[in-house]
């Protein structure tokens, strides 16, 4: 035992797991969320009330929620996994039968005053129940087609509910959340390797759909793909948004053109500038400089996670951790990709700093599982 480990266990119980927070990530955390604070006092025009001000009382609540899971312990995680993934699918169920309809899609309920969007959730509770599930596979049968086709199974369930509503991006990030689980759980290679030929299969069959009496996307999702083939085709129309988006993100140069200083979002030519969009703002304020610096934060809090993930020996927890770390990469490498048109849109906030309730609160959640993980490990 080391001098500190030894001074750390003189102290009660509680005060123990404070100590043993993952306090740079929490810092971390808050730096990107005051980034965030900031960009969305500016896109409001120097008003703290119209986001800023409510995003702040959510990232409050979310980081009392981080902290609280922080001292949860894992047994109690592995215990809700099944729970928590059957009460998300059914609500995905209810979303498809009843589900509220916002900007084309059914993607909400309302319980009361409380619009959820399950298929978020669902993001945390996949993982967690992956994490349990290879938890309890012995190592040996990890590779073996049968205990491989059961997660298969539990990620594409979900994922066909969150495609009918229709969600393609949310879908696509939860094949890819599930896939990084097994991946770091260590499936064979070859079965990845299948599913990428399946997913290029997918891709030209998708494409010859268009226009036939099975056409497999909605016309706006082709448009979509369009638009990134080509922006420059409509301009006014499908390509205005990213259009809009690269001038922002090139007219901000090396160190921008000041804070508040946008034109782009300061004469409102940018759409969705304080959720989806709000990366090409800070762009536009804080040019390469500052754009580059929130992706070093980012990259940071997945590296904080990880490390933590490959220094735990309970396997249980190190396979959550990297769960949601790989989720959270998705979450603002699609969104960065997407505003500079090196993606179709897909409608994907930027984590931590885009204007939004739901996001934020999920991530917390998943941050507090990181927590919970780090604080409990074995020492």
């Amino acid at each position: 035992m080391s001098y500190l480990d030894y001074k750390v266990a003189q102290v009660p119980t509680g005060f123990r797991k404070v100590l043993y927070i993952n306090w740079p990530l929490v810092l971390l955390i808050t730096a990107v969320c005051c980034i965030g604070f900031l960009m969305l006092y500016s896109v409001a025009g120097g008003r703290l009330d119209t986001w800023a001000e409510p995003q702040m009382y959510r990232f409050a609540i979310g980081m009392v929620v981080m902290l609280g899971l922080a001292f949860v312990p894992m047994w109690f995680w592995r215990g809700i996994s099944i729970g928590a993934y059957v009460a998300c699918f059914l609500m995905l169920v209810a979303v498809d039968l009843f589900g509220v309809i916002g900007m084309g899609a059914r993607r909400w309920i309302e319980i009361g005053p409380i619009r959820i969007q399950p298929s978020e959730l669902m993001k945390i509770a996949l993982v967690l129940l992956l994490a349990a599930y290879y938890d309890w596979l012995d190592m040996k049968r990890v590779s073996r087609p049968l205990w491989v086709l059961i997660p298969v199974v539990l990620i594409l369930a979900p994922t066909a509910l969150v495609l009918v509503q229709p969600d393609l991006g949310t879908s696509i990030m939860l094949v890819a959340g599930g896939g990084i689980v097994m991946f770091a759980a260590g499936v064979s290679l070859w079965y990845f390797g299948v599913v990428i030929g399946m997913a290029v299969g997918l891709v030209v069959t998708v494409m010859r759909s268009r226009g036939t009496d099975w056409q497999l996307l909605k016309d706006y999702q082709f448009r979509r793909i369009d638009t990134f083939l080509d922006p420059s085709a409509d301009p006014l129309g499908a390509g205005y948004n990213i259009i809009q988006s690269q001038i922002a993100l090139g007219s901000g140069g090396w160190s921008g053109r000041g804070f508040m200083q946008g034109t782009q979002s300061r004469l409102n030519f940018l759409p969705e500038k304080h959720t989806d969009f709000i990366f090409t703002v800070l762009a536009e304020e804080f040019g390469f400089i500052g754009a580059s610096s929130l992706l070093a934060l980012y990259m940071l809090i997945v590296f904080f996670c990880l490390y933590s993930a490959l220094t735990n020996r309970d396997r249980f927890a190190s396979l959550i951790t990297i769960g949601i770390s790989g989720t959270f990469f998705l979450y603002f490498a699609i969104n960065m990709a997407t505003v500079m048109g090196l993606l179709p849109a897909k409608g994907s906030p930027l984590p931590l700093v885009s204007y939004g309730g739901t996001s934020l609160m999920i991530l917390m959640l998943g941050f507090g599982l990181v927590q919970s993980a780090h604080v409990h490990r074995p020492r």
